[in-house]
């Protein structure tokens, strides 16, 4: 079932800047016998949960006034000197590079290095960074931290090692794939995204990256998650590829109550597409994600498109358990965007499959609105219906596929594009009109002259005036058109819909919201 809500969650922004909290000194050393110990995912958990049974302490860290005072462009004339990079003078697979910290990145994260003889902290040193222009003293910050850092990897070819992933603010990563362009974020952990009484921004304060061996093909990060309501320990092992693949183990503790527990949530930008077009815009179409697709535990696959809502818009698929989820970007042609610089064609989908029974909850998805490109706009991550007490634990694993070309699809058929609007006739004001367009082996395999009907349903403020399906000759694919009347305006209207021939569904489940007046 489908959950419909539309309030102003209260909440700051989604910005992807760091929230600010604790940096914690946790490093592993040796053991009382003096050899050093085996380092894993349980050591970053005991932690966890010695530091949600005490208070949250924010951090005293003060960032030099210098750095906090730089402008927009001084922090960019701030490099990490690529020479530098962590494991490059060992010719290993992985490269590992940093980030200052300085103007929005004001809280410091500690970073080590775990190898078979222990864990070893990595030292912040000002000969790591080119300063350019910027006249500074950073011989008076000592041990400063870093902001984030980024794996590299010969991703697209093996003379060249390409960003892998970034871990740069409060819980935020990203991922790329091979010949991918950054878009959408992930982060560890959303708390009362919608709901509360405010957006709390939980922040990786520590990592524990594991040496990779020099014919590696995967990298192994630990981090600790700390904020005034949970703290989490987290084990990512990146896996590069056509589609990276992240598989994500987390294990997280409550401190007080919350509204909204996102788990594995997703943040993106939808700003127009050919189902919301902007007067005046050369460019048909601008975002990193154009739907969230979905598919249930009762073997539905759902596919709602993204908008730019009016006002702050939050609906959500409840069901006893999820297969899968993610924001996608299925529309990779260039031709859709026509933004050289921006490569939208090329920002990765991410299919976010669970490990396991994650039980009964909701995949919630919260749009607001944007004016440009240059704002997250769109988040969506899986809600438990049940959350442990404060101090118990609960833990999610899963794995997080960074795609591109090749995709998750639906077994039987998916949407390809969804558009709003008349055609040569009028349509009546308080009706609205749809075309959407769907194509996947099930409808290729139709015998010629085979009989399809769409399968729509408008709930109780929409009655369905009219629709139609049929074979588009210049492509193949089939079209599925509806009008919907509004039976009260001021209200919104869920729509559902799908492909069907005699008793067999042959497509996803289309959705969509037409918004009130």
């Amino acid at each position: 079932m489908t959950a419909l809500c539309f309030r102003n969650p209260s909440r700051t922004s989604l910005a992807r800047a760091a929230f600010t909290g604790a940096a914690l000194c946790a490093g592993l050393w040796a053991a009382a016998t003096g050899e050093a110990r085996a380092f894993g995912f349980d050591d970053v958990a005991r932690q966890a949960e010695a530091l949600a049974a005490k208070p949250h302490v924010a951090s005293s860290f003060k960032l030099p006034s210098e750095l906090k005072d730089l402008s927009y462009d001084q922090y960019r004339d701030i490099r990490f000197k690529p020479a530098q990079s962590m494991w490059r003078a060992e010719s290993l697979p992985f490269e590992l590079a940093f980030f200052h910290l300085g103007k929005f990145q004001t809280a410091p994260v500690r970073i080590n290095e775990v190898t078979s003889a222990g864990v070893r902290h990595i030292t912040f040193d000002p000969k790591s960074f080119d300063y350019g222009k910027n006249k500074l003293s950073p011989q008076k910050w000592g041990d400063l931290g870093f902001a984030g850092f980024r794996v590299h990897y010969a991703l697209n070819n093996a003379a060249y090692k390409d960003e892998l992933v970034v871990f740069l603010g409060a819980s935020y990563f990203r991922a790329l794939g091979k010949q991918q362009h950054y878009g959408l974020s992930a982060r560890g952990l959303a708390i009362d995204t919608v709901g509360g009484k405010g957006e709390e921004f939980p922040r990786f304060t520590e990592f524990w990256i594991e040496r990779p061996a020099k014919d590696a093909t995967e990298l192994v990060i630990h981090a600790l998650l700390d904020s005034p309501r949970a703290t989490g320990a987290y084990q990512f092992t990146l896996r590069p590829g056509d589609s990276t693949v992240a598989d994500v183990r987390s294990k997280l503790f409550l401190r007080a109550g919350v509204a909204t527990l996102g788990i594995a949530p997703l943040t993106s930008m939808f700003q127009h597409g050919e189902n919301q077009p902007r007067p005046g815009e050369f460019r048909p179409e601008v975002h990193d994600s154009d739907g969230l697709m979905v598919a249930t535990g009762e073997g539905e696959w759902l596919w709602r498109p993204l908008i730019n809502p009016k006002h702050p818009l939050v609906t959500s698929f409840a069901m006893r358990d999820v297969k899968g989820f993610g924001l996608m970007q299925r529309d990779r042609s260039f031709a859709s965007y026509e933004d050289v610089e921006a490569s939208y064609e090329r920002r990765p989908s991410t299919w976010i499959v669970p490990k396991g029974t994650w039980g009964p909850g909701r995949v919630e998805l919260y749009q607001m609105p944007t004016p440009d490109e240059t704002n997250d706009n769109v988040v969506a991550y899986w809600v438990p219906d049940t959350v442990p007490k404060p101090g118990q634990p609960i833990e999610f694993a899963y794995q997080m596929h960074f795609q591109g070309e090749r995709q998750q699809r639906p077994p039987t058929g998916w949407t390809v594009q969804s558009r709003v609007g008349r055609g040569f006739a009028d349509v009546p004001a308080d009706e609205v009109q749809y075309h959407v367009d769907f194509t996947g082996p099930a409808l290729d395999a139709l015998p010629e002259g085979a009989a399809v009907k769409p399968v729509v349903s408008a709930g109780s403020n929409g009655k369905v005036v009219e629709t139609n399906a049929y074979r588009i000759p210049a492509n193949g694919a089939w079209r599925m058109s509806l009008r919907v009347k509004r039976v009260d305006p001021k209200q919104p209207v869920e729509l559902r819909a799908f492909l069907q021939s005699s008793t067999h569904a042959l497509t996803e489940t289309w959705t969509s919201i037409i918004q009130p007046d």
